[in-house]
């Protein structure tokens, strides 16, 4: 009998292309005996004013929203199904246009073989009709769903292929009974794969599903999209997993079902997972969604099982030969793979080489200079002086001090620690063995880790091999980063050494999520050493996502890590009143003098000059005069960068100098910023963090004109450097000359005495009274072996108010060196205070006259023992110490909840961040170039 067709093409919301798949039809060499439309656009659609004539008929069917459904409605439409097996279904999308022999072609396969039931043709791509878009479907071993050729040349090498799992829903041939004996595509299916499944169910029905090669159909994208625009990869990830975690429940054997149930949240958390780690993190909450929703929307989960084992008449041993092999999806991969890298390879631009163009000799330079300045602590176990100070002794006391929790410094409090503490602790941990060597470690490295940074930094905004070469040695040896050290302000120095990354990471996070990992983490570890940066940080993440929009969605995330750190001691410090204290420097307090804006200016971060007018001091320079002189050295640098704004690279040239401004403005705002108690008085925030950055901007600046300066550009180079590195010069032989804050140390902060009787007695307090220049008395209380940096608290350091315990503290310190009728003994016991330590390191009136009548005084009182004469002063033994009679609390659950959030949040960056091949990337067919994936950082155009 002859085989009757009826022609089902679906015309959703937004067709485009149904003018020219209604041509196909009617150029059909054996056309359709009956075409049905279904129309399930809004009323005023291109499908709702169409004149069909003939057999042709409309259907409207505006609530239908996937493929399936409009071809089911379209079916009942028709009326009862014949008893005859001859009656066929063709379904096409509005934009499967078929080539005019496509209909005859796959009649042609169908009547020679009559245990085929469902016939797929070759599917290609609309805007390069020499491409295949798919040909064929199939499952792997584990269910996920691929297409067996897909984005091909089709030069005829896939016509061999006949027998199938499945064929796409676009151009497929069905025969009417099976349709109906099937019940139609799987409703549970209304996206992804519902071809797929029924092509299966076929299959196990005992029918055949076979690929016709000479009928070509073209296509424009799945019919699944159902007219809608095409998806992030996110969402196309989150439909493909529903689908399959779809089939997996409904193709599962019923003992394996509660394993299978059982397993869908676990999976999802190993396949998030994956997904942060090959840098796909969109996807990653679509599987809790998915699993979710798989789980508990068993009904049409039941009734598909119902339909498939009413159906089912073969075992699944039928179809296994039709599976993906594993061979088959490694080497499809493979080439996949091979192709991206070679896109990559092929795009991307030359630029210097870090071997060949001296950036590795500048690092290695900057090492040795490193080591030379800082010669002295080559065999230190710790530093100690200006900010610094050892850290605890064990690893396990370095993590203790992170978080939520109890805090020994002063007389102890429960609250955050400071973000600070977690850096200090992973610099500890490094040197694991000696937790203070790690910041000895890390002064060696800091230069070298400066000059790489800046390398790789200017290396984004020039094409000469010899300029990232200059500015890594500028940066490096600029008076900011030199001053940080010679000062003991350890946070300062790790933001000024990763700085020049973070650039480097922000310019590529528009285009990758590693590098927007990578960036969040530096953000957080740089905002950690210096929250006076907050700011400007947070202006320059927002300047970074306006000037690359397309990119936001990768660069939203990169504070976040650093909000996370930062939200407990804001609560904190606002919960009091202080929350400009936010602003404070880490570590132990210690004093400086606010340098003016012309100081600041000329890169000096206290008054000074960065050494230079102590230097000449001897030599009856002024101080007028010596800043005209390192005006000039640093006039080389200024020119340049006002020179980069009249060039045609002009927009890079602006960036850099509002990185430059924000870093300068940072600077003069924290001179006017004195929060931090430093004995009887308060300091400023350090203004050298802020001129980093300033320097940072500067040095681009000056890159961009030594890119673009034809002429006598080398020997304004080198100007440029020698003149910049000289300007340091008093800061770089501070340590050799004796003239730095910091010192070597042995690592113990009390004295012997204290150290040894504190391995016995970790709690035992020690009452330190140090006279102040002004004459008052400063007085703390410290824990154990000493207060050690990890230890330190900006929310000790700026508090406003004394507490009742405080309070106690400074009568109980005011009356030990006055006579008095006063009586230690209660406050001591409760304190649990042991020794008493008289810092007699200051020799100038008044301390040293109040450091004499205290000495008088403590050693004439009968509770106190003379114990030793130490480095650090006198010492005294409590003759009734006792263990302290008050416990304190703990961080109750908030130092969980702290924690486990801080570690969810970093692991996911950390995970995001770590290198991994190129993922695939679905590209709409025929976009622009402007819309291909970049791989490499924008170039800007010369205008």
């Amino acid at each position: 009998m002859q085989p009757r067709v009826t022609a089902i093409l679906v015309a959703p919301s937004g067709a485009a292309s149904l003018d020219r798949t209604l041509d196909g039809l009617s150029q059909q060499t054996r056309p359709p005996e009956a075409l049905v439309v279904v129309d399930a656009s809004p009323a005023d659609s291109d499908a709702g004013r169409l004149a069909l004539s003939g057999a042709a008929q409309m259907v409207s069917a505006p609530g239908v929203t996937s493929i399936g459904a409009a071809v089911a409605h379209a079916v009942r439409v028709l009326g009862p199904a014949p008893e005859s097996d001859d009656e066929w279904l063709w379904i096409l999308g509005d934009d499967n246009a078929p080539e005019a022999v496509a209909l005859a072609e796959l009649l042609a396969t169908v009547e020679v073989a009559p245990s085929v039931a469902v016939a797929g043709p070759k599917l290609m791509r609309q805007s390069e009709p020499g491409v295949i878009s798919e040909f064929g479907e199939t499952v792997t071993v584990l269910g996920r769903s691929m297409p067996l050729v897909a984005g091909e040349l089709d030069q005829g090498q896939h016509d061999s292929h006949a027998d199938v799992l499945g064929v796409a829903a676009g151009g497929m041939l069905v025969r009417r009974s099976v349709w109906t004996a099937l019940g139609g595509f799987d409703p549970g299916l209304p996206h992804i794969d519902a071809s797929l499944d029924f092509s299966t169910r076929a299959r196990l029905a005992g029918h055949r599903v076979v690929l016709v090669p000479s009928a070509r159909v073209e296509s424009a994208g799945p019919p699944e999209d159902f007219g809608r625009e095409p998806g992030g990869h996110a969402r196309q990830a989150r439909l493909t997993r529903a689908a399959q975690l779809h089939r997996r429940l409904v193709y599962a054997p019923l003992a394996a079902l509660p394993l299978h149930w059982l397993s869908l949240v676990p999976l999802a958390f190993v396949r998030s997972l994956w997904h942060l780690l090959v840098k796909n993190p969109g996807a990653a909450i679509g599987e809790f969604r998915t699993a979710f929703a798989t789980a508990f929307g068993g009904s049409r989960i039941t009734r598909a099982r119902a339909n498939l084992r009413r159906t089912k008449t073969a075992s699944w041993g039928a179809i296994r030969p039709l599976r993906a092999t594993v061979t088959q999806v490694r080497e499809r991969r493979v080439n996949e793979r091979d192709a991206q890298l070679a896109g990559i390879e092929d795009s991307a631009t030359p630029r210097a080489s870090f071997v060949g163009s001296g950036g590795l000799w500048i690092t290695l330079l900057a090492a040795v200079v490193g080591i030379v300045a800082f010669f002295p602590f080559l065999s230190a176990q710790a530093i100690t002086g200006g900010g610094l100070l050892p850290v605890s002794t064990t690893v396990a006391s370095l993590w203790n001090s992170v978080g939520y929790g109890w805090h020994e410094i002063g007389t102890g409090y429960v609250g955050p620690s400071d973000p600070f503490a977690g850096l200090v602790a992973i610099l500890g941990t490094i040197t694991f063995w000696a937790p203070s060597f790690g910041i000895v470690l890390f002064y060696f490295v800091a230069l070298p880790l400066s000059a790489l940074g800046a390398w790789f930094a200017a290396r984004l905004i020039t094409r000469r091999t010899w300029v990232p070469t200059i500015a890594a040695l500028v940066y490096s040896m600029s008076p900011p980063v030199l001053s940080a050290m010679q000062t003991g302000h350890l946070g300062a120095l790790v933001a000024h050494a990763l700085l020049p990354f973070l650039v480097v990471t922000m310019v590529a996070s528009h285009r990758s999520w590693s590098a927007g990992a990578a960036a969040s983490i530096l953000f957080a570890l740089i905002a950690a050493g210096s929250p006076s940066l907050l700011p400007a940080l947070v202006i320059g993440w927002l300047g970074a996502i306006a000037t690359r929009p397309r990119g936001t969605h990768r660069m939203l995330g990169i504070p976040l890590p650093a909000l996370a750190l930062f939200v407990p001691l804001a609560i904190a410090q606002v919960s009091r009143g202080t929350w400009w204290a936010l602003f404070a420097d880490p570590g132990a307090p210690s004093r400086a003098d606010a340098a003016s804006p012309l100081q600041l200016l000329l890169g000096s971060p206290e008054t000074g000059l960065n050494g230079w007018t102590a230097l000449v001091a001897g030599a009856g320079i002024s101080g007028a005069t010596m800043a005209f002189l390192v005006a000039l050295a640093l006039l080389p640098l200024g020119i340049l960068a006002v020179v980069s704004v009249f060039l045609p690279t002009r927009g890079r040239a602006i960036a850099c100098l509002a990185v430059a401004l924000l870093g300068y403005a940072t600077a003069v705002a924290a001179t006017h910023l004195a929060i931090t108690g430093v004995g009887s008085s308060t300091t400023g925030v350090w203004a050298g963090s802020g001129l980093s950055l300033y320097f940072l901007g500067m040095i681009g600046a000056a890159v961009v004109s030594l890119d673009r300066i034809p002429r006598f550009t080398p020997p304004l180079g080198f100007l440029f450097a020698v003149l910049g590195v000289a300007a340091s010069v008093p800061v770089l032989i501070a340590t050799l000359g004796g003239t730095a804050l910091i010192h070597p140390s042995d690592g113990r902060i009390l004295s012997a005495y204290v150290t040894a009787e504190a391995v016995a007695k970790p709690d035992v307090g020690t009452l330190v009274l140090t006279p102040q220049p002004d004459g008052t008395l400063a007085v703390s209380l410290e824990r154990g072996q000493g207060e050690t940096l990890d230890q330190q608290s900006t929310l000790d350091s700026t508090q406003q108010q004394l507490s009742s315990t405080s309070r106690d503290l400074t009568i109980l310190a005011g009356n030990l060196v006055s006579r008095s009728g006063y009586d230690p003994a209660p406050v001591l016991k409760e304190l649990g205070v042991g020794f008493v330590l008289l810092d007699d390191t200051n020799k100038q009136d008044p301390a040293a006259a109040l450091n004499q009548r205290a000495a008088q005084v403590l050693g004439s009182n009968a509770l106190l023992l003379k114990a030793a004469d130490t480095s650090s002063g006198q010492l005294w033994r409590y003759v009734d110490a006792t263990e302290r009679t008050t416990r304190h609390p703990t961080g109750g659950p908030l130092r969980p909840i702290v924690l486990t959030s801080w570690a969810l949040i970093f692991g996911s960056a950390l995970l995001l961040a770590i290198p991994t091949a190129p993922r695939r990337r679905r590209v709409r067919p025929g976009a622009p170039e402007a819309e291909q994936p970049a791989t490499t950082f924008d170039e800007e155009r010369d205008e």
